[in-house]
């Protein structure tokens, strides 16, 4: 069958312009009761989907469930200010990126009774008040999700695609994450599967790239195609500067890393990039915060401070967008090869993966991995790794050269070895990978940079099911030698004083976000024996009044990690390494890295429990973790140009990150009553108003208000930005 562009596609794949012929054909097959799986985050076909709900919409004998994660939306204020900010700001970013029409319904509660929106992880916080959501929650393990669908009778599964030049193969893109356990499944026979192309998408390889026969129906038409949905970064705080700091001491060079999204990530690499291009000052910033007497031993057992040589491979279920700053610099460059006597040659630095000689032909004979007279599968494993060249051949026992002679493939035979040696040998090993991803989602410059990466490079970023990155199971061998000094970094919400870590929901049974792949990376560092789970919080939180709470806690209604898989710990005042370590020790180390405006409580709630001596005193040097003595010691490096809000730029105009900052502030004073009050009283009078102001007024549409109600506005904002200022400049 030909698509509309005339190129043939395979003809189990049928090809249409219209999504509706597409819809039609599904609700043929499956008939009025659809339950439609699509995949987490960006891979979502939105009109595919979009039309298929408004069916359900309109037909009520038609029974619709959507079983996914993290459903996108374009940004939208809750009040007038900030609807005001946002508005101009998403069309400027967003473009013409279409919302899905059942989560608006969703968030305006209009979802219709014959539909049904289950999902696995949600934004953070974005449904904590919203019953719907909480009550169709399915709390899984992202390594499960798959098993999941298939339990659920999972009978359509839609995701968008890049489609090959040739038109032959598509690519799962940026959601290789759970639809290959999916196609390669017993109930595949029994899903109908529909691909939406979207050649904004980057084409990527490993198990992202499939045939156009997978699918049973492709929507193909470019007037279809949207910009993809690009999170703008937000800014890093000097808190999340600090335990980035203190994680980039931890990653040991020749080894793995696994980070998730946010600041916290985008601090880690800021870190890294720190600590690998400009080490000198790296190991200034540590010693101002005297990280060697605090935590010298952890981070020598653990970790280094000084430059990448060897490089790190990175195995993250999301390929986060800062990674390509470490693609780019050097610093994410250790390539591992999907061959078990290969890598474990590489680990042992028996092999030069940048320079062959003979001696690798004898070893890889010596281990197993090849026979000495070489059969047709020896062949093509040399051929596939490098070792051997692509411009020879091999049949019936003979190697063919360019020239159309031909050597014995039997490496017993010296005269055929030394030609062997000296006329089919590459000179470095091939398909190699620094990365193993499951996902991504990121800014527009992100998939920009995958998009413009070359196809030699973009091989090397290999994208695989979550089952193949997230767990050891069924391929733990080759995995264990990928993964040496394997480090997961991850994050969670809070820290009880025996272990355990609260990530994904609250005592009260409301879900925050979703358990994700954390559980599954914590439990694969304690089965790696050089492996380390570090799990990043920041010290204290505000609640909805403004007060100041610790997320180090004594004890508390809900855990994601339990205490027995403890290990690493770290806030922005310090590390504290758990694993192996005595109730006493734990509750000890975790009151270390606690703001000291609590430790004292900290200390008498375990004391009274019994799990701290009557007679412990806290060290000294501990007492001083509070935001000011943060604060006082990066100012200076802040002059001098290190630690910027933005460290990977931003979409933000420098008016709008003003703006951005003065209506966080403003929102937190409404929340509460009593500051509330203050606040419009304060701006019952109009301030005085500077020139950097007024241009945030003008953004706001503030610079002449028309009437009291932007009249109040305007000083409000005026109110703030000026506090902010202040703030900043100390």
């Amino acid at each position: 069958m030909a698509d509309m562009s005339g190129a043939t596609v395979r003809k189990s794949a049928r090809v249409h312009s219209d999504p509706k012929q597409c819809l039609q054909e599904v609700m043929k097959k499956v008939g009025m009761e659809i339950i439609l799986g699509i995949p987490l985050g960006l891979g979502k076909p939105v009109q595919f989907v979009n039309l298929l709900y408004q069916e359900a919409k309109q037909n009520p004998d038609l029974k619709l469930t959507i079983l996914t994660a993290l459903t996108l939306e374009r940004p939208k204020g809750k009040s007038q200010l900030e609807r005001r900010f946002l508005d101009p700001f998403v069309k400027r970013v967003f473009g013409d990126y279409p919302d899905l029409d059942y989560e608006l319904d969703r968030m305006n509660d209009l979802i219709p009774p014959n539909v049904r929106i289950i999902e696995f992880y949600y934004p953070a916080g974005k449904f904590m008040n919203n019953p719907v959501a909480q009550q169709n929650y399915i709390s899984s393990n992202y390594t499960h999700v798959a098993r999941d669908l298939l339990d659920r009778k999972v009978n359509v599964i839609a995701q968008l695609v890049a489609m090959s030049k040739d038109h032959q193969t598509l690519s799962l893109s940026c959601n290789a994450d759970v639809t290959p356990d999916i196609i390669h499944s017993k109930a595949r026979k029994d899903i109908f599967f529909v691909a939406q192309v979207n050649n904004n998408l980057p084409y990527m390889y490993g198990e992202a790239e499939v045939s156009c026969s997978e699918f049973d129906c492709i929507i193909q038409n470019p007037e279809l195609e949207f910009k993809l949905f690009g999170p703008p970064k937000l800014p890093v705080s000097d808190v999340d500067y600090m335990i980035g700091l203190y994680a980039s001491t931890l990653i040991r060079d020749d080894g793995e890393l696994q980070i998730g999204i946010g600041s916290l990530g985008d601090s880690l690499i800021y870190s890294l990039l720190m600590r690998h291009q400009n080490n000198e000052q790296y190991n200034q910033v540590l010693d101002s915060f005297w990280c060697r007497k605090k935590f010298g031993e952890a981070i020598s057992a653990m970790g280094g401070m000084d430059k990448f040589e060897k490089g790190l491979f990175g195995a993250t279920e999301m390929l986060v967008d800062s990674l390509m700053y470490l693609v780019d610099n050097g610093i994410m460059k250790r390539k591992v090869y999907d061959h078990v006597i290969l890598q474990r040659l590489i680990n042992e630095d028996l092999i030069d993966e940048r320079k062959l000689t003979g001696q690798t032909l004898f070893l890889l004979v010596q281990k197993g991995a090849i026979n000495p007279k070489l059969t047709a599968e020896d062949f093509d494993f040399l051929q596939e790794f490098g070792i051997f060249k692509k411009n020879i051949s091999y049949e019936y026992g003979k190697i063919y050269l360019p020239d159309e002679s031909a050597i014995e493939a039997d490496l017993n035979i010296d005269d055929c070895t030394i030609q062997i040696i000296e006329k089919c040998m590459g000179t470095k090993l091939k398909n190699g990978a620094i990365i193993h991803a499951g996902f991504f989602l990121g800014p527009a410059h992100f998939y920009q940079w995958l998009r413009d990466l070359p196809e030699e490079k973009k091989r090397q970023i290999h994208m695989k099911s979550v089952r193949k990155i997230n767990q050891l199971y069924g391929h733990e061998e080759i995995d264990r030698l990928h993964r040496k000094n394997a480090r997961f970094v991850n994050t969670c919400l809070m820290m009880t004083l025996s272990g355990a870590a609260v990530s994904d929901g609250l005592e009260d049974g409301r879900v925050v976000s979703g358990v994700g792949g954390q559980y599954n990376f914590v439990d694969m560092a304690h089965a790696l024996p050089d492996g380390r789970s570090i799990l990043q919080l920041r010290s204290t939180r505000k609640d909805s009044a403004g007060c100041v709470r610790s997320n180090i806690v004594w004890n508390y209604g809900h855990i994601t990690i339990p205490r027995h898989l403890r290990d690493i710990v770290i806030t922005e005042y310090g590390i504290a390494d758990l694993r192996g370590k005595t109730d006493e020790e734990i509750a000890m180390s975790l009151i270390q890295i606690a703001d000291s405006r609590f430790q004292d409580k900290l200390i008498k709630q375990a004391q009274s429990a019994g799990k701290l001596a009557a007679s412990y005193v806290l060290p000294e040097h501990f007492r001083h973790n509070t935001p000011r003595h943060i604060w006082t010691i990066m100012k200076e490096y802040k002059k001098q140009g290190f630690y910027p809000s933005f460290p990977f730029g931003t979409n933000f105009t420098k008016e709008e990150q003003l703006l951005g900052k003065a209506l966080k502030s403003l929102r937190m004073k409404m929340n509460s009553t009593k500051s509330r009050l203050v606040t419009i009283l304060r701006a019952m009078k109009s301030p005085a108003i500077s020139d950097e102001c007024m241009s945030c007024l003008s953004r706001m549409k503030l610079e002449r208000p028309a009437n009291y109600r932007d009249r109040l506005y305007r000083n409000l904002v005026a109110n703030e930005i000026e506090k902010v200022q202040k703030s900043t400049s100390g």
